[in-house]
């Protein structure tokens, strides 16, 4: 079984399993809790665990691999630099029934509900369902930056227009040049198309015991 001890920056893995960060019971978790299985995702052969994306997503996740100093704080001033610089792409998704088209500022395949910080990409998911969760946010304005940001810790952002989420165990995703993915925030560089399949509970992980 997997041990996670949640020391990174935004813990969406631990918090959506409600593994305490240390000094809280992250050690107590794995000496007396339980395993529990879940659900690991692969873009292109490359396994993650949270949450991969494209786009602005991924260029964000470069940019703050390369910080000194981290947490939500540094997060923000590195979006807001970014965000007046990045230019959508155009995306062609499929899942096996349902194609999609379209200009997309991020594209995130989830596992579980958040990136981290409480900040929810995919309310609702969760890491034992056998399938992933898609979020398109087509386009950011100046006017609907932060409404949409709002929507996104209040677990609300299915009620926007410039949202669209898809479901499946498998995904197609074609963009017009190879560049940036990320997967649980680390960077890669990878092809045009990206195939984005899910092994459902290949993997237990050591969560906290109901009380």
């Amino acid at each position: 079984a997997l041990g996670l001890i949640p020391c990174g920056s935004g813990n969406g893995l631990g918090r959506h399993l409600g593994i305490p960060n240390p000094g809280q019971g992250a050690f107590r978790a794995l000496l007396h809790g339980r395993p529990r299985a879940m659900d690991v995702g692969f873009a292109n052969g490359i396994p993650f665990f949270n949450a991969m994306g494209l786009g602005f997503d991924a260029e964000i996740s470069e940019q703050f691999n390369h910080l000194t100093r981290r947490g939500l704080p540094a997060y923000v001033r590195t979006t807001g630099r970014l965000w007046f610089k990045y230019q959508p792409q155009l995306y062609t998704i499929r899942n096996g029934t349902s194609q999609l088209t379209t200009p997309a500022f991020i594209v995130a395949v989830a596992n579980s509900d958040q990136y981290g910080n409480d900040c929810f990409i995919a309310p609702g998911a969760t890491v034992d369902d056998g399938e992933l969760d898609l979020t398109v946010i087509k386009r950011v304005s100046l006017l609907s930056a932060l409404p949409l940001a709002a929507r996104l810790f209040l677990k609300k952002i299915d009620g926007s227009s410039q949202v669209a989420r898809l479901r499946g165990s498998h995904f197609t995703i074609e963009r017009p040049t190879a560049g940036l993915i990320h997967t649980d925030g680390e960077t890669h560089q990878t092809d045009a198309t990206i195939e984005i399949i899910v092994r459902p509970q290949s993997l237990r992980i050591m969560v906290p015991s109901p009380a």
